[in-house]
């Protein structure tokens, strides 16, 4: 991520169904990184259909449509957030990416992936560059603990892994001098005129910012 950010590369993050509020997390928040650009499909969020969604996720293509669409340059990196890790879509992205030279990071679960029907052949942990353990339990749910059938804990676990990262990040920057480009919450006073110059920075890159 440093060296990305060093480059003045972009940071893409990908996921699907309720994987997207991982995807959510790391786009124009406060504190976040200025150059990040979410990719998705319209098809993968369940708010647009829910049954369509587990469809779209499950279809071979669609990754490198998205891709295709978003492009991917020198000194990039991709996130790819999906906690089963079995799917075409999070599986192909870190293929198709992988295979262009960019470094490819899954958030997963190495537990969940290992009891999935292994859709695309193989999973997103053993096809990505590094492997990011949510240590989510098979199924999601964890309440009550002996027979869990509520409280989904991906979201959480994975948004916390992204935040420790942020943490990480700055720390480095910190010890080798590299200033990163951080957005200010638009709703503090100077916040507005803060985040300026990282939006003409970065707006034609990344079109969700227009």
């Amino acid at each position: 991520m440093l060296a990305a950010v060093e480059a003045d590369g972009t940071i893409l993050t990908a996921g699907a169904g309720h994987s997207l509020a991982a995807v959510a997390e790391t786009f124009y928040r406060a504190g976040g990184l200025a150059c990040v650009r979410p990719i998705y499909h319209p098809e993968l969020l369940p708010m647009h259909g829910a049954i369509s969604s587990t469809a779209a996720e499950r279809r071979s293509g669609l990754a490198s449509e998205v891709l295709r669409e978003a492009g991917l340059a020198p000194h990039d990196v991709l996130f790819v957030f999906s906690t089963s890790g079995v799917n075409y879509y999070p599986v192909e992205l870190a293929l198709e990416a992988a295979n262009a030279g960019c470094p490819v990071v899954a958030v997963t679960s190495v537990a969940a992936s290992a009891q999935a029907p292994r859709r695309a052949g193989s999973t997103l942990a053993e096809v990505a560059t590094v492997v990011l353990d949510n240590l989510v339990p098979p199924g999601d749910s964890t309440y009550p603990e002996q027979a869990p059938v509520t409280a989904a804990i991906s979201t959480l676990a994975t948004t916390f892994l992204w935040n420790l990262l942020m943490v990480r990040l700055v720390d480095k920057a910190t010890e080798t001098g590299v200033q990163l480009p951080l957005w200010r919450s638009a709703n503090v006073e100077g916040g507005d005129a803060a985040n300026a110059d990282l939006l003409r920075h970065y707006q034609t890159r990344i079109p969700q910012l227009g």
